[in-house]
């Protein structure tokens, strides 16, 4: 049996917050990066697109988005900047017309250890050994699954 409560409920305050909490750190993250990524001329979620043609090779829109959880329409202005910038060409399929392919260029391959060298300083930045790092991103990767599992119903 619950018990009335006496007063109004309260908000948690701000500081509390689990939300608050990952939109601050998120926001910090992507601070780190972005003056090593803007001598590169790249924005973050660019880099985030890059880090999957490098992982990955040669693939679809489609995959691309699914692995970077964004919807096509978000993920096409993204690419036609890459692409107009140099680091990728995308193809239709010549089986699925509907299937675009997206590709590294020479020049998009070369950026690779260059960003290799920002992963290592923003890395360094956040002041966690490997094994935090890897338990936080853990942690993340379960939260994440979990609120997309509740969203969904």
């Amino acid at each position: 049996m619950r018990m009335a409560q006496a007063g109004p409920v309260r908000s948690t305050p701000l500081d509390e917050q689990l939300c608050f909490a990952l939109y601050a750190a998120s926001r910090a993250m992507t601070s780190c990066y972005r003056p090593m990524l803007d001598a590169l001329d790249l924005t973050y979620p660019q880099y985030l697109v890059l880090l999957v043609l490098w992982e990955r090779g040669e693939s679809t829109v489609t995959a691309i988005g699914k692995a970077l959880q964004l919807e096509t329409g978000t993920l096409s202005p993204l690419l036609k900047r890459l692409e107009a910038a140099g680091l990728i060409t995308r193809a239709r399929q010549a089986g699925d017309e509907r299937s675009v392919l997206v590709s590294l260029t020479e020049a998009g391959r070369g950026l690779e250890t260059r960003v290799a060298e920002t992963q290592v300083n923003v890395g360094a930045a956040t002041g966690l050994g490997r094994g935090e790092i890897r338990e936080l991103r853990e942690t993340l990767r379960l939260l994440s699954e979990r609120l997309r599992a509740a969203a969904a119903g």
